[in-house]
């Protein structure tokens, strides 16, 4: 078989197409909890802790000299985006708590008919019970 083919039967299989929509409207949902977070969120919050705006936030390790610009730890940054992490991990929970609790449990098995020796010994402890 061609290493074309290959290809062809690897991409086309059903994981594959799944995953590859999953990662694209993944991707979407995060910019968009990110706008949220970013535009929705952090200000009223921000505004909460007195007018503080969240992406602006950082200690300044070494000032500006000159043509180089200041050294900076943008932690106000790193905030935002761990709130943007737990929206994202959240909503993905509910979707798959959604999803597990309209999945249709699998009726009990029967249970195993017994075999041709367990029907044999009860038929011996049957009579001997007469």
């Amino acid at each position: 078989m061609s290493m074309l083919n290959e290809f062809k039967d690897f991409a086309m299989r059903g994981n594959v197409v799944d995953m590859a929509v999953g990662i694209v409207i993944g991707s979407a949902f995060g910019k968009i909890v990110s706008a949220f977070v970013g535009g929705v969120l952090m200000p009223p919050i921000g505004l909460l802790l007195g007018g503080v705006d969240f992406s602006d936030l950082a200690i300044t390790l070494q000032a500006a000299v000159g043509d180089q610009s200041a050294v900076t730890l943008r932690y106000g940054a790193f905030v935002q985006t761990v709130i943007d992490f737990v929206i994202i991990a959240f909503a993905i929970f509910m979707v798959v708590k959604a999803m597990n609790a309209s999945k249709e449990k699998p009726a009990p098995a029967a249970p195993p008919k017994p075999s041709a020796e367990e029907l044999l010994l009860t038929e011996i402890r049957d009579l001997l019970r007469k």
